[in-house]
Parts: C-alpha cells; sequence; structure tokens
C-alpha cells in the first residue's frame, strides 16, 4: 500500500512556499547530518518558484549538490534544458549543479553518460522531486520503447536514453531520466502538482497500484517510504 500524505494549498504561490520550505528543513537537515546535501529536481514551470524561494534561504550552498532528475539532450542554453534553469537559479548561491545530460544524438551514449554522472555522486540522493505530466510521465519515464527500460533497470543503474514516442509536442527531443530504482532509493520523496485533472490522475495511479498503465502508477507502486504530494488547484 503507498502510503502517500496529500498536502493541499490554496493557490500556486502556497504551493511554491510549502515545497520550497519542505526541501529547506532536508537541505539543512542534511548539513546537519553528513556536511553535505544531494538533491534531485524535476524541471517543468510547477516547482521554479518554489526553487526561487528555497534559494534565497541562507545556507552553506557551496556543500550542496543539485542534479535534473531528467533533462533534454539539448545545449544548455536552450530554454528546454533543466539544468539550465537550475543553474540560473542555484549557482549564483554557491551550489554545484551537475549536468544530467548535454546535447548528444546517441540516445544510448547519453544515457551511460548521465548513468556515470550519477555514479560519481555520494549516494542516495536527500531528496528526489517528482513532478507529472497529464499524460501521466513522471520524470522522463514516457510512453515509448525505452519506457521499461527505465522502469525496470536494476538498482545499479541510476540513468538511461530515452525517446518518447510520441515525441511531446511541447519538447519534441529525446531525454535522459533517472531510473525508477534510482528515484526509490532516494531518502525522500515529494511529488509536486497543479490542477484537478492531474490530481485524479495521480490517485487513480496510487489506487491501480502496480496495475497501473501509467509511469507515475508504475513509479508510486513500488515506493517502501512515505511520499509527501503537493498539491493546489
Amino acid at each position: 500500500m503507498i502510503e502517500a500524505e496529500w498536502w493541499e494549498h490554496d493557490d500556486a504561490a502556497a504551493l511554491a512556499e510549502a515545497v520550497a520550505g519542505d526541501i529547506g528543513f532536508i537541505v539543512e537537515s542534511a548539513l546537519d547530518a553528513r556536511a553535505a546535501c544531494l538533491l534531485a529536481l524535476s524541471g517543468g514551470k510547477t516547482p521554479i518558484a518554489a526553487y526561487e524561494k528555497l534559494a534565497a534561504m541562507k545556507f552553506d550552498w557551496k556543500r550542496v549538490t543539485i542534479v535534473p532528475v531528467d533533462d533534454r539532450l539539448v545545449p544548455v542554453t536552450d530554454a528546454l534544458s533543466n539544468v539550465g534553469m537550475l543553474a540560473k537559479i542555484f549557482i549564483p548561491k554557491g551550489a554545484r549543479v551537475v549536468p544530467l545530460g548535454a546535447e548528444n544524438k546517441d540516445v544510448v551514449q547519453a544515457g551511460n553518460a548521465a548513468d556515470a554522472r550519477l555514479q560519481d555522486l555520494k549516494w542516495p540522493p536527500d531528496l528526489v522531486l517528482l513532478g507529472v505530466g497529464g499524460d501521466g510521465h513522471t520524470a522522463s519515464i514516457l510512453p515509448g520503447p525505452d519506457m521499461e527500460a527505465a522502469l525496470t533497470a536494476p538498482k545499479t543503474r541510476r540513468a538511461i536514453g530515452v525517446t518518447p514516442d510520441p515525441l511531446p509536442k511541447e519538447a519534441p527531443v529525446a531525454r535522459v531520466t533517472m531510473t525508477r530504482a534510482a528515484i526509490l532509493q532516494a531518502r525522500a520523496l515529494m511529488l509536486a502538482l497543479t490542477g484537478d485533472a492531474k490530481r485524479a490522475l495521480v490517485e487513480q495511479a496510487i489506487e491501480d497500484g502496480a496495475g497501473s498503465k501509467l509511469p507515475i502508477g508504475r513509479v508510486l507502486a513500488e515506493i517502501e517510504q512515505p511520499i509527501d504530494i503537493h498539491w493546489a488547484p
């Protein structure tokens, strides 16, 4: 049974405040316990306000490493780049931001390089923050020929290259993503979403459990720790 705690917020601003506060607590706790913190953060528009609020908090940011949960295989300067977005927010604070992917036409090679980058980090992440798409994808675990590989990769595999089919209209490019196994190794898991449609989708995915046809359902069905789900209309 998935142990999910829903946190309902009045609007996107309140959600951003709460998510930033929760991540800040995780950062502070990790720095106190291990003098280092590793965050795996998702892209998309929903969490940006939370990241900006988080970046305004006073930590020893030089001890914080941030990596995208997934990324598009585009230059870091491209608007579609998750690491580019994270770098703009957190590097000025002194944090280390590690790219997961880079522009590379060979998806398999890109996935191997992403896995190697994650293998070099002190594992596991203190937090993986996930989002969810209207089609039920999370991270870049999307429908296509590589979805099962991302979901069923062994525990030693932390990232994989994926080519969605069909390619999403808003970002029609191949990607690299953390595997389900890597996501579930995090010390803490969080999901942030907005809108009634996505809430209904996630609630149904949780109810369906391992039988879910959606990537978010397949990922959540395997979690062994509680997950906090932040939602706003």
